[in-house]
C-alpha cells in the first residue's frame, strides 16, 4: 500500500518535515490552530522556516493543511511533532503529547504506524503515549498497530542545516517496524539515517544532545563570570583557547528556546523519579538560568559608575527572540532581563525586528516598540545578535551599553 502520511503539529519541526515528505508521498498537515491552518493555506509561514514558494510547492504536490480530523482518517502513518514544554516548576508537561495521541487514537486503524518526534525522557513513547493510543482506538500495541520514534533535530532559523540535510536517528517498536520507519525517513533524508536498537535508546539519544550542549554552555558562562571578576575579556580567552583543534568553541550568553533550556529537565525529572540526583546537569541549569540576573546587575552597576539615575531611568532592550535571526520567542530568557531591570525601578522598552508583536503580547504581555531614539535612554542592552544590530552606531557618552553578544565595539559591558 502506498503510504499516506499525517504530520500532527505544524510548527518549526512539523511543517518542514511535511514539506519534505510531500515531494514523495500524499501528506496531510494537521494542526489544532485555525489561524495557522488559514495562513498556510494562503501560502504564509510565520515561522519563516518555509518560503511562500515552498508552501505553495507542497500544496501543488497535493499536500493538505487541515484541522478537521476527518481529513486524516485515511492516513496509515502518523508523525507527531508537537512541543514538549515544562511547567512553572520545571516539570515535564506532556499534555500536548497526550492530547495528540488521543486525537490519533480516534482514527487509528489496523497496521497503522505512529511515529513520535517530540523530545521526551526515555520511556514516554511506550509508557505514556501507547496507553492513550490503545485506550482510544481499542487496538492492541504491536499486534494491531505499531510505533516509531525519530527525534527532531531542526535548528530554527538555520537555512543551511535543514531537515533533509541532518542525519536522522530512527527506531521502531519491533525489528520489522524499525526497518520500515528507517526506510521511510531514508527516502527523504539525504544525510542518511541511524537505526537505533530501541525506542528508548533513540529517546535518550535526543535528550542528551541538548543536555550536553546546556552543560557546555554553562561552563563557558561560569568562566565568563570568573573572567569578568579578573577584568579579562572572555571572548579573547575563547579565541585563544579555540586555536587548539579539540577545544569546543562556544560563547557565553542566555540559554532559552524550546530545546536546550527545556530538555535537560526531562532527563533530570526521570532520573530523580528513579532516585538519582543529577547534580551536574541541574547545576548547569542553575548557572544558565542565573545569567539574566547577572546581566541586569552588571548593567545597573555600570549605570551607577557613570552617575546615572537608576529609578525611572529608561532602558532599551534590543532583541526578544531566544536566538539571532529567527522569529521564535518560545522560552526566551530576555524576559528575565526585562523583569530584573523593572525590579530596579527602570522603565524598559523592548524592540525586535524579527519577533511577532502579537505573539510577544500574547505570551509575555509586552508591547514591542517599532521606532526609538537612542538618546532617550540611559541604558541599551543588546540581548540578541540579530544581523541588523551589528551595524548599529550607538554613542555611550551619556548612557551604558551592555552587549551580551559582543557585536558592538564600544560597549561598556559584555559577557
Amino acid at each position: 500500500m502506498k503510504n499516506k502520511i499525517c504530520v500532527v503539529g505544524l510548527g518549526y519541526v512539523g511543517l518542514p518535515l511535511a514539506h519534505a515528505f510531500s515531494g514523495k508521498y500524499k501528506v496531510v498537515g494537521f494542526d489544532i490552530n485555525q489561524k495557522r491552518i488559514e495562513e498556510l493555506n494562503s501560502g504564509f509561514d510565520r515561522t519563516e522556516e518555509l518560503t511562500k514558494h515552498q508552501v505553495d510547492e507542497a500544496t501543488k504536490n497535493g499536500m493538505k493543511f487541515s484541522l478537521d480530523i476527518e481529513d486524516i482518517r485515511d492516513c496509515n502513518i502518523y508523525i507527531v511533532t508537537v512541543p514538549t514544554p515544562i511547567d512553572k516548576n520545571n516539570k515535564p508537561d506532556l499534555t500536548p503529547l497526550i492530547k495528540s495521541s488521543q486525537t490519533v487514537g480516534k482514527v487509528l486503524k489496523k497496521d497503522d504506524i505512529v511515529i513520535y518526534e517530540s523530545t521526551v525522557y526515555p520511556g514516554v513513547t511506550e509508557d505514556v503515549c501507547v496507553p492513550e493510543l490503545e485506550k482510544i482506538s481499542g487496538l492492541k500495541f504491536n499486534k494491531d498497530f505499531f510505533c516509531g520514534y525519530s527525534p527532531e533535530r531542526i535548528n530554527p532559523g538555520d537555512k543551511e542545516h535543514t531537515v533533509t540535510k541532518i542525519l536522522k536517528v530512527t527506531a521502531g517498536s519491533t525489528p520489522q517496524i524499525a526497518t520500515t520507519v528507517d526506510e521511510l525517513y531514508k527516502s527523504i533524508i539525504t544525510a542518511g539515517t541511524h537505526k537505533a536498537s530501541s525506542i528508548k535508546v533513540a529517546e535518550a539519544s535526543k535528550v542528551i544532545e541538548n543536555t550536553q550542549r546546556d552543560v557546555n554552555i554553562a561552563l563557558i558562562n561560569e568562566l565568563a563570570l570568573i573572567f569578568n571578576t579578573m577584568n579579562i575579556n572572555t571572548n579573547e580567552v575563547i579565541e585563544a583557547a579555540a586555536t587548539k583543534w579539540n577545544f569546543i568553541k562556544l560563547m557565553p550568553g542566555l540559554v532559552g528556546g524550546h530545546c536546550i533550556g527545556v530538555d535537560p529537565y526531562y532527563l533530570t525529572y526521570r532520573a530523580e523519579e528513579l532516585g538519582y540526583k543529577p547534580n551536574l546537569i541541574l547545576g548547569a541549569r542553575q548557572i544558565n538560568n542565573g545569567m539574566a540576573k547577572y546581566i541586569a546587575e552588571r548593567t545597573i552597576k555600570l549605570m551607577i559608575k557613570k552617575g546615572l539615575q537608576i529609578k525611572d531611568s529608561k532602558v532599551l532592550v534590543l532583541g526578544m527572540t531566544f536566538k539571532e535571526n529567527c522569529p521564535d520567542v518560545r522560552n526566551t530568557k530576555v524576559v528575565d532581563i526585562i523583569a530584573e531591570m523593572q525590579e530596579y525601578g527602570c522603565v524598559v522598552d523592548v524592540s525586535d525586528y524579527w519577533a511577532d508583536k502579537d505573539e510577544v503580547k500574547h505570551e509575555y504581555g509586552l508591547d514591542l516598540v517599532e521606532s526609538y531614539n537612542f538618546d532617550d535612554y540611559q541604558a541599551v542592552i543588546v540581548a540578541v545578535g540579530h544581523e541588523e544590530y551589528k551595524s548599529l552606531e550607538i554613542s555611550n557618552d551619556n548612557k551604558v551599553i551592555f552587549d551580551i553578544k559582543s557585536i558592538l565595539p564600544n560597549a561598556d559591558g559584555r559577557l
